[in-house]
């Protein structure tokens, strides 16, 4: 196993020299912000107190599940749709895991390492139309992004009503990304990592005539299989016109924040940075630097050209974790306290962490005093927003206040 680049993406091993040790509880420091020149001040105060890092519980409302990877729900309805990395959606229903997958892809899909049934997003219209897409690499390692039609009932998914949206070959069998969302502009947005191996052999972050190493935004609406929206950076020319964004290495969970649509994206590392981006609701065309950069550092260089490159917003080193899984920015009723605040956490410690990003800097770190349990493989939001953790022991938990 090459050192250069340990297996530190979150449905892989752990690193050969195990676990990295975790920090006590505590307010963190911010590491750096967007505009790196100057401090800035608080732009939008919280108007309820921040609780202290012991404020917050996690409440388990599931177990026995094999390999979750994602969580998702659709709006008014309060059932919890978890994807198992073996190629099934299970069903969440008044606290108890319903017996039969709503979806069962398993015979597509392997699910070794890094590679299986990795997301799914439902449409916003699925209480008419049924629709809902998945993201997984089939058996020979692609990824495919397919669309699927429930029942009348909406109670399963129907695998006969497949129907391919997209399909990128992957060179290796790790960085696959995988993260599927729909943004409030209606369209379809798929986070595709660089095509694996080590520091990009391929260029890929780099090169906007690569599918990988980029966010991609589709229209599946206007016609079949996709469209491209008219303004897509590079809809006219100068890149492929599917891609919204570069310089991406492995974006292991990417979301938007209901309340603002500001896009997060947690880009896992390689040798030393793990970081968090954020882009204002609607920026189009950002790099965010790989692989000329590792976070805010030059990769394996002492300088580089950062002209054009978006620096992350947050950043850890490997002495606190290893591999970077994003969240969501907490908008649920149950805790005003964190109203706000960007949930993220490490696979390989499972601490879990927020900070409040207040348009020009991320501001409020805190790390929070909870048990620890085990390897944070990726968070999930039902409809009302509220937010849950993911473990690779087959558990999911909500964040709940402790009092």
């Amino acid at each position: 196993m090459e050192l250069a680049d340990p297996p530190r993406d979150p449905v892989a091993q752990l690193k050969e020299d195990g676990p990295v040790t975790l920090r006590p509880a505590a307010v963190l420091t911010a590491f750096l912000t967007l505009h790196a020149a100057a401090a800035c001040t608080d732009s939008n105060p919280t108007t309820v107190p921040i609780p202290s890092s012991d404020g917050l519980t996690l409440t388990q409302v599931a177990g026995g599940l094999a390999s979750p990877v994602y969580l998702t729900a659709i709006a008014g309805d309060p059932r919890l749709f978890v994807v198992e990395q073996r190629g099934t959606v299970r069903v969440i229903d008044g606290g108890q895991v319903l017996p039969n997958p709503f979806l069962d892809i398993s015979s597509q899909t392997d699910a070794d390492g890094e590679r299986g049934l990795l997301s799914m997003v439902f449409h916003p219209d699925f209480g008419t139309n049924g629709q809902l897409f998945v993201n997984y690499t089939d058996n020979g390692g692609t990824t495919v992004v397919e669309r699927y039609e429930a029942n009348a009932q909406r109670t399963a998914a129907d695998p006969g009503t497949a129907f391919e949206i997209i399909r990128i070959p992957q060179p290796f069998a790790n960085h696959n990304g995988g993260q599927l969302q729909i943004g409030a502009d209606g369209m379809l947005y798929i986070g595709m990592g660089d095509g694996g191996s080590g520091g990009d052999p391929q260029g890929n972050g780099q090169n906007l005539n690569s599918l990988n190493g980029a966010l991609l935004r589709l229209d599946v609406d206007a016609q079949s299989p996709y469209g491209i929206p008219s303004d897509n950076p590079y809809a006219s020319g100068g890149g492929l016109p599917e891609i919204w964004a570069s310089g991406l290495r492995n974006p292991w969970r990417f979301s938007f924040d209901r309340s603002t649509q500001e896009l997060y994206i947690a880009d896992v590392g390689q040798n030393r940075l793990e970081e968090i981006n954020v882009a204002p609701a609607g920026a189009a065309g950002l790099n965010y630097g790989w692989a000329t950069m590792e976070g805010t550092e030059c990769f394996e260089s002492g300088t580089c050209d950062m002209n054009g490159l978006t620096m992350p917003v947050h950043e850890y080193d490997h002495d606190e974790g290893c591999s970077v899984t994003g969240g969501y920015v907490y908008r649920g009723a149950g805790i005003p306290g964190v109203v706000g605040h960007y949930f993220y956490s490490d696979f390989c410690t499972g601490w879990i962490r927020s900070f409040r990003y207040d348009g020009q800097q991320a501001i409020d770190h805190m790390e929070w005093d909870l048990p620890n349990v085990g390897n944070v493989t990726s968070f999930g939001e039902d409809a009302a927003g509220e937010i849950y953790v993911l473990t690779s022991g087959g558990a999911v938990y909500r964040i709940d206040s402790a009092s």
